[in-house]
């Protein structure tokens, strides 16, 4: 009987996938890649990891082959896993050179925002110009400080909303007014206003939270990159409006500091004036585009974190009453000269205040898992990396290995008094904001306005869990996105403090 052409079409293409994934096999063994669990056909590992806390199984996974390095296969695009500090700094120190790009992922090109990106362009000259910037003027010291009157503000705003709550007795969801504070904090440093009043922020706060979603959203264009130009799940599709709207915004922001300018309004010099001194600079390597990626990724990467940081930090304190009430005690022992309120310049006397929001940070890292991309083959200890390899650093695995913490799950800040533990990504130990060429270059904000806002509420108010919360305790359970988030809001309710 003669064989159909559907048939020997279907015995064909099975035949081609058993021969590549056959090939595959044999090649990634010559090439000396680290260990890891075997690919499927076509899906790779893709069935290994899950979608929901992918940080955890591949946590999970790399106990398993090694802890260090672990090879998977994501589709068909070959990626490294590195989950102990030893072998992130050999990534961020050793190899940085060679590891500073970032893969592609699809959703990015989105209104042609990956070219844009200082988070995740190439490392071309024009995003180390604005490396550059960012670390010698726009996060300088002398800079923060001079527009921390505006953050304060800001600061009191809060303090006054939960005020408003406790006065009533009705719960705080804790995560919402703490986002506020954050993207206010960042417009006030940036533009020196707010971008809160009336229905813009209510836009922005949108954009930020949708973005996010459809970023991290597992996406079979980024799997299957032969796919790609189709957008098969919509993902670029869906973010483009959202771009458009986020750069549209930013753009009115320029165009009326430009009018300012020439009506001979006095300088703000605020992140807005400062890049706009760049960019009209002769052979200034900065333009409008740039400045709309830059101030783009600042406010998704900015707002987000910060308030996730403080929802977990009260979440753990609430877990932690003989923590929680240590730091107060330090909050109460700075404000004793009759100071009713907490600022930035208090931060450095507050050392077990410190201590706790680097222990948040170690467990709870907003940003749970980062990526780069080889552009050069490196040696990681004694396996092979090569040239095009995505590498996935888990942040959250590195923070939990049991080779480097004493009681890696539990909640102790203690473990970081009197020790030099910086979060500046030179101690590969402690990552959470990264480290090497991509560290994130707005740690030195997002470390002022974590500390500020948990001083301030801490310092004001005694917090308690509603009735529901007392009998079951914390949902302490995740949401994974761009940043990992507690699963169930935080819901407590703030009693002002005796003055």
């Amino acid at each position: 009987m003669a064989t159909s052409p559907v048939v020997a079409v279907a015995v064909s293409f099975v035949v081609i996938v058993i021969s590549v994934y056959a090939f595959q096999l044999l090649t990634n063994a010559r090439r000396h890649l680290p260990p890891g669990p075997l690919p499927l056909p076509l899906v790779g590992n893709l069935l290994h990891i899950g979608r929901d806390n992918p940080h955890r199984s591949l946590a999970r996974l790399a106990e398993r082959y090694g802890g260090s390095l672990m090879s998977v296969r994501l589709g068909v695009v070959q990626a490294v896993v590195v989950s102990s500090a030893d072998a992130a700094s050999e990534i961020l120190h050793k190899h940085n050179a060679h590891v500073a790009d970032r893969p592609e992922v699809d959703a990015w090109l989105a209104n042609g925002h990956r070219a844009n990106s200082i988070i995740c362009s190439k490392p071309h000259a024009r995003w180390r110009a604005l490396r550059r910037l960012c670390a010698t003027e726009l996060f300088a010291p002398s800079r923060l400080n001079a527009l921390q009157p505006l953050r304060q503000e800001k600061v009191r705003e809060l303090v006054r909303h939960v005020s408003e709550k406790a006065a009533l007795g009705e719960p705080v969801t804790v995560r919402d007014p703490a986002f506020t504070a954050s993207m206010n904090m960042l417009s006030r440093t940036v533009f020196s206003k707010d971008l809160d009043s009336g229905p813009s922020v209510r836009g922005l706060k949108d954009l930020v939270k949708e973005g996010t979603v459809l970023v991290m959203t597992p996406n079979v264009s980024d799997f299957y990159p032969v796919v790609a130009a189709a957008d098969l799940q919509g993902l670029r599709r869906k973010l483009t409006p959202i771009v458009a709207h986020a750069y549209e915004m930013i753009d009115k922001q320029i165009e009326q500091r430009l009018r300012d300018r020439q009506a001979g309004e006095p300088r703000k010099d605020d992140m807005l004036d400062v890049v706009l001194d760049e960019w009209k600079k002769e052979g200034s390597l900065i333009d409008h585009n740039a400045m709309r990626g830059l101030f783009t990724d600042l406010f998704v990467a900015g707002a987000d974190t910060s308030s996730t940081t403080v929802e977990w930090a009260m979440a753990e304190l609430l877990q932690n009453p003989q923590v929680m009430n240590k730091v107060k005690r330090e909050l109460r022992e700075v404000s004793r000269h009759e100071k009713t309120e907490v600022e930035e310049s208090d931060i450095s006397q507050l050392p077990y205040l410190q201590a706790m929001v680097k222990e948040v940070l170690r467990l709870h890292p907003p940003v749970a898992m980062t990526y780069y991309r080889a552009e050069a083959t490196v040696e990681v200890q004694g396996y092979q990396i090569p040239q095009g390899t995505i590498i996935i650093l888990n942040i959250s695995a590195v923070h939990r290995n049991e080779n480097t913490w004493d009681n890696p799950d539990k909640f102790e800040p203690e473990r970081f008094m009197n020790k030099e533990r910086e979060f500046s990504g030179k101690d590969c130990r402690l990552i959470p904001f990264g480290g090497g060429r991509r560290i994130c270059l707005g740690l030195p904000l997002a470390n002022r306005t974590v500390h500020t806002i948990l001083a301030s509420l801490l310092h004001q108010f005694e917090w308690n869990l509603p009735e529901e919360g007392r009998s079951n305790g914390v949902d302490m359970a995740e949401k994974f996105g761009v940043v990992v988030s507690l699963a169930t809001p935080l819901k407590v309710i703030p009693k002002k403090c005796a003055s």
